[in-house]
């Protein structure tokens, strides 16, 4: 993991063990319903006041009270301030100690099977009689009498969901889906969970393959309540998804725009540096590339100060002249001779060459 994430989280971490007050913060609400769902203990907020001031928050309030106010600044768009949901029936779930799942390493015996039955009917008789308490107790009986039978779970879930216990109703359904995932039963809990905490996308999955695995109506009804709610949040994260992926296409565009205009820029400062160097069909640096001419090619005058020299005009008009400057050889020996003019000895054998010079000395009115 990168390791500046690593001591961002362990400095957040550090700052909630010192004030658990930030826990109850309704952006981190995501994290501390995990806590809970966990099997953690996070303290009531009154317990906790707020943040301490530090010193140097009294010195900027000090400031502030000695100086005019400033206008303040507008606040940036914030993707939560156009969602607006419905949270009828949400709750602000209670810390809950995390309850017994027995130990699957148990050799369950059919007399276990038998005992952990008994256990489940005395359960389900308890919750007809609306005693929920005890009925979580048998229900705790018999998984630890048979810790691999999913439906046990889930029937416990349930009593958790009656009882407003959606963390506790949620770790249930996870062991039983992992015990079974083709049951129906803790989907469905665990969607209505999921609902009472108003995790509304998760609740409208959840109640979405229930009702794909074993439709029923209770199932159904829940679905069609949330299902609305949850589309709304993905509508939501769509629109502001696109509109960042504008942003950024429109902050490339602004960015290729401004190379483009400092390119453009930069060309015509070096074209009025060197007023003749554009006119030279691509020829490397210009006429200021040979100061003091080519002495030596066949007489050839200098070549310094080439714009306004006779001849300049009828030498870039040539088509052969202009056709050789695009000729990496000749413009390699030309460059070679130009640096010093004994090396045209070289070329001597080299009609491309030759000619060339010979060419440029025709028009400067020198014999090569």
């Amino acid at each position: 993991m990168d390791p500046h994430k690593l001591r961002d989280l362990s400095a957040f971490v550090q700052l909630c063990k010192g004030n658990p007050a930030v826990l109850h913060l309704a952006e981190l609400r995501f994290f501390r319903d995990w806590l809970q769902s966990m099997g953690a203990a996070i303290p009531p907020p009154a317990e906790h006041p707020e943040f301490p001031e530090s010193p140097k928050k009294a010195n900027s309030e000090e400031k502030a009270a000695a100086s005019p106010e400033p206008e303040p600044a507008p606040t940036p768009e914030s993707e939560e301030s156009e969602l607006e949901i419905d949270n009828e029936g949400v709750i602000e779930a209670e810390t809950e100690e995390p309850q017994e799942m027995g130990d699957e390493n148990l050799e369950v015996t059919e007399e276990l099977m038998d005992q952990a039955n008994e256990k489940k009917m005395e359960a389900i008789d308890a919750l007809g009689e609306g005693n929920f308490e005890k009925a979580v107790e048998h229900f705790t009986e018999a998984i630890k009498l048979n810790p691999r039978l999913a439906i046990l779970y889930a029937k416990r879930a349930s009593v958790y969901v009656k009882m407003q216990k959606p963390n506790a109703a949620i770790r249930d359904c996870d062991k039983a889906i992992s015990i079974n995932p083709d049951s129906a039963q803790p989907y469905k809990w665990r969607g209505k969970a999921h609902r009472l905490l108003g995790h509304w996308e998760e609740a409208a999955l959840d109640l979405a393959t229930a009702c794909k695995l074993d439709y029923d109506d209770d199932s159904s009804t829940m679905l069609k309540e949330v299902q609305p709610r949850a589309q709304k949040i993905v509508e939501h994260r769509r629109k502001y998804q696109r509109k960042h992926e504008e942003k950024a296409i429109r902050e490339r565009m602004e960015r290729a725009k401004k190379a483009k205009e400092e390119h453009e820029k930069a060309r015509k400062e070096e074209e009025a540096r060197h007023p003749g160097a554009a006119g030279f069909g691509g020829f490397p640096g210009g006429a200021g590339s040979f100061p003091g001419g080519m002495p030596g090619m066949g007489g050839m005058p200098g070549m310094a100060g080439m714009p306004g020299m006779p001849g300049l005009t009828d030498l870039l008009g040539d088509p052969e002249v202009l056709a050789a400057m695009q000729d990496p050889e000749i413009m390699a020996a030309f460059q070679d001779v130009a640096q010093n003019p004994a090396n045209i000895s070289k070329y001597q054998n080299n009609p491309k060459v030759m000619n060339f010079v010979g060419k440029l000395s025709s028009k400067f009115g020198a014999k090569p």
